[in-house]
């Protein structure tokens, strides 16, 4: 055996056959290879690598490498036909699984979903199409045998003891045996560890392995979304003890060499309660240009490659914004402490120094360590107001207003620039919950983006880009920020709607930024824009980190990478340390350049897709309990009327989304007029057979809540009345009008009668109906968190 072919086991102290080894024998088989030939092929006598090679080639079984077949021989899954991915489940039972080569979902009927849990990895065999076009699979074998966890209710009904996930796509109750009760009392969350997967013949066991409390307690919601998306949200006992080695106030010695900017008049801005500062900005003329600086914490002085701090960073990737509570990606002496940009006091930072000509054209940038002071803590409420000429404000800051007047004069230089290159500019309502002492919603008020936001954001997009430019230049290895081309389909149906509207988006060859921005310029006085802006959103790309540049599509950038936020983002700590490796190189001996490491292009590989899934997570976790806060605020209100618009048409019904509260519900076919419905899923339409009533996005809707579920956080509208577009379906196209009694086709066309419940409703569509949202994963493409803190909004520094 080759030196390369083989490795050691600890157990037995025996050199074995590499997994690369055992596959390349098998690959090169006609057909699977039985165990006995393995051994014979290697010649292993020594009873003890037999077993070594036995245990290796279970986990590779277990991994998806291998499957052992009924004649009790190792077989390749892609030679089988058998195909890896992820089941998603459904509230309805049934299932799908996400294939990892990608393309159309596999469909999982009952009884296979019966074998498995909504999450698990697994190994499939795919079959031939159902009646409604869904290509069936049969679940060869679980992929996931480590133990679960899954947040759910707890509950004793006739002797038996079980728990009630919480995720209706777990579509099987855990079993708890009376040794694993642990204390749980009849209806308290808590969390269960599955201990015996599903069968044919039995549902999973678990224990009861934490008490939540009680259903419903104040902030129960956020407890529930931290452990379902598996937020990280406790401090290791090491990462406290690192933490507590760290000063309180930044060290004299730490200062010494850096660039000195404590005299420069930086300033912060952000909102009223945010509590954690890490950018700060100055901004005079020069000459016919601007020279800004941006300074961001220095947070990669403290956190070093290696080190708790760091290794818990990178687990968190991000910190995770809740309302009235965030779970911070570092531990807060950091992110509200010594990393935090606060007033009148020094702080260690690094710093982007740009010179941006007339045109808003980026022409010269510098970035170096530094030590700096803020000269005043601003919010966005404040220096919105002091530009629109307040005089009580301009007084109180009169140190400052100067300095605020050239940061706006850039700001209009850099949004005509932006204008220019055409890039997509959103301008979406966000809604705010305003909380009473018992932590109930009083109410839901819209948010507004004023000048100051705009300002900000255009001065984090110069840094970012300078960020990105800079380590281009110098053939770094970080994590830039990426915004592919739309999808092709996604596009078509975009467009297929906006025809709809009576909107046109004429594209030749590939899309580009600015037919988006043309299309939000047409919309820009419509009442339903905020509408159209969400559905243009969905047609786009997620933004995702990658180590390839590969551009942002929606800002219209070559090159873009995260500078800004290193306090509450790992990609930024990652950059950052590479500006400084490279500072380390092209300025040998300069102080303050510690906290620099090598990425490697494997290492970035991984962190790519790594703090694209923290991201996602963050977002799934909060928008889960924006579902619930809504759905409770919308329980007090069963039976009100409510003025909206119809924000998504399916083949089971309609989403009316409700002006200024911006929560979606759904009215669900069975519940309108009594006639037949023909859904048109290219021009996502619904028709009345009898009417000929088309009801079609965009139109205004009277509808009365009929009925809040907390539990599948839904919420059901009664349609009172209808301001349609059209009274009759446009002759340019009639809708196919083959007709399915009961449930419609949830893929295409479809038919359902009203008056007469089509069954659950949705048929199988993917995911559950959360909120009444269509399309849960319309996102913004760019932009930072914004409102650091308790309550806080998400900013939009791209």
């Amino acid at each position: 055996m080759s030196q390369d072919s083989t490795s050691q086991t600890p157990q037995y102290d025996v050199e074995i056959p590499s997994r690369e080894a055992m596959l390349e024998v098998i690959t090169k088989a006609i057909k699977p290879v039985p165990y006995q030939d393995i051994i014979s092929h290697f010649k292993l006598n020594d009873e003890r690598q037999q077993i070594g090679v036995k245990r290796r080639l279970r986990a590779m079984e277990r991994d998806g490498q291998l499957v052992y077949t009924r004649n009790d021989a190792y077989g390749l899954p892609d030679r089988m036909d058998l195909k890896k991915g992820v089941v998603i489940g459904h509230r309805d039972g049934f299932g799908f699984v996400q294939l990892d080569e990608g393309g159309q979902d596999l469909y999982l009927p009952y009884h296979q979903m019966q074998l498995v849990m909504h999450g698990d990895r697994v190994l499939v065999k795919a079959g031939s199409a159902d009646a409604k076009g869904r290509r069936e699979a049969r679940v060869v074998r679980s992929l996931s045998d480590e133990k679960r966890e899954i947040v759910g209710r707890y509950f004793f009904e006739q002797g038996l003891s079980l728990v009630v996930p919480d995720d209706t796509r777990q579509g099987q109750d855990l079993i708890i045996p009376p040794e694993h009760v642990n204390g749980a009392r009849h209806g308290q969350m808590v969390v269960a560890e599955v201990l015996a997967r599903p069968s044919r013949r039995s549902s999973p066991l678990a224990r009861i392995k934490e008490i939540l409390g009680d259903h419903l307690a104040p902030g129960m919601e956020i407890e529930v979304a931290i452990r379902e998306h598996g937020i990280p949200h406790e401090w290791p006992d090491n990462l406290k003890r690192e933490a507590d080695k760290i000063p309180d106030e930044v060290l004299e010695s730490d200062k010494h060499g850096r660039v000195d900017l404590r005299k420069l008049p930086l300033v912060t801005i952000d909102g009223e309660d945010a509590r954690d500062f890490d950018d700060a900005v100055y901004c005079q003329p020069d000459g016919k240009g601007f020279r800004l600086w941006v300074a961001i914490a220095d947070v990669s002085h403290y956190v070093r490659p290696g080190t708790a701090l760091d290794r818990e960073a990178h687990g968190r990737g991000n910190s995770v914004y809740f309302p009235q509570q965030v779970i911070p990606m570092l531990p807060e002496k950091l992110s509200n402490g010594l990393c935090s940009l606060n007033p009148q006091v020094d702080r260690l930072c690094m710093v982007a120094e740009m010179v941006i000509g007339a045109r808003g054209k980026l022409m010269e940038y510098s970035f170096y360590p530094a030590v700096m002071n803020s000269h005043a803590r601003l919010t966005y409420t404040k220096v919105a107001a002091i530009l629109e000429g307040d005089p009580a404000l301009r007084k109180e800051y009169d140190a400052v207003v100067p300095h605020l007047e050239s940061l706006q004069q850039l700001y209009k230089v850099l949004r005509q620039a932006r204008d220019r290159r055409g890039a997509i500019d959103f301008d979406t309502v966000e809604t705010r919950f305003i909380f009473n002492a018992q932590r109930k919603i009083e109410r839901i008020v819209p948010v507004y983006r004023n000048q100051a936001h705009m300002l900000i954001e255009e001065c984090m997009i110069m840094a970012n880009v300078a960020a990105a430019q800079f380590v281009e230049k110098h053939n770094g290895g970080a994590l830039f920020r990426v915004h592919d081309l739309p999808d092709e389909d996604r596009l078509m149906a975009f467009r297929m709607v906006l025809g709809e509207l009576g909107l046109t988006m004429p594209i030749q060859g590939d899309p580009t930024p600015e037919d988006f921005a043309k299309v939000l310029e047409q919309v820009a006085d419509r009442p339903d824009r905020e509408l159209i802006q969400t559905m243009l959103l969905r047609s786009l790309q997620q933004a995702v980190y990658s180590a390839e540049n590969r551009g942002h599509f929606g800002l219209s950038l070559a090159a873009y990478a995260h500078f800004t936020s290193p306090i509450r983002r790992y990609p930024d700590l990652i950059l950052h340390r590479e500006i400084k490796r490279i500072l380390s190189e092209t300025l040998p001996g300069m102080p303050g350049l510690e906290g620099k490491h090598v990425y490697d292009e494997s290492a970035l590989g991984e962190l790519g897709p790594h703090c694209s899934h923290t991201e996602r997570r963050a977002d799934d976790a909060t928008r889960q309990v924006d579902e619930f806060l809504k759905c409770e605020f919308m329980q007090d209100h069963v039976g009100d009327e409510f003025e909206g618009v119809i924000s998504s048409v399916t083949n089971f019904g309609l989403f009316i989304r409700l002006n200024d509260l911006m929560i979606d519900g759904l009215v669900h076919i069975s519940n309108m007029t009594q006639e037949y419905y023909h859904y048109d899923a290219d021009r996502h339409l619904l028709v009345g057979e009898s009417s000929g009533k088309v009801y079609r996005i965009g139109d205004k809707a009277t509808v009365k809540v009929a009925s809040v579920s907390l539990a599948e956080r839904k919420i059901d509208f009664e349609l009172l009345a209808v301001e349609h577009s059209s009274a009759a379906l446009p002759p340019r196209k009639r809708v196919d009008l083959k007709r399915s009694r009961g449930k419609g086709s949830e893929r295409g066309k479809g038919t359902s009668r009203g008056g007469k419940p089509s069954g659950k409703g949705s048929g199988p569509s993917r995911g559950k109906r959360s909120d009444g949202k269509g399309n849960k994963n319309a996102k913004k493409h760019s932009g930072k968190k914004s409102g650091k803190g308790p309550a806080k909004q998400k900013k939009r520094r791209s």
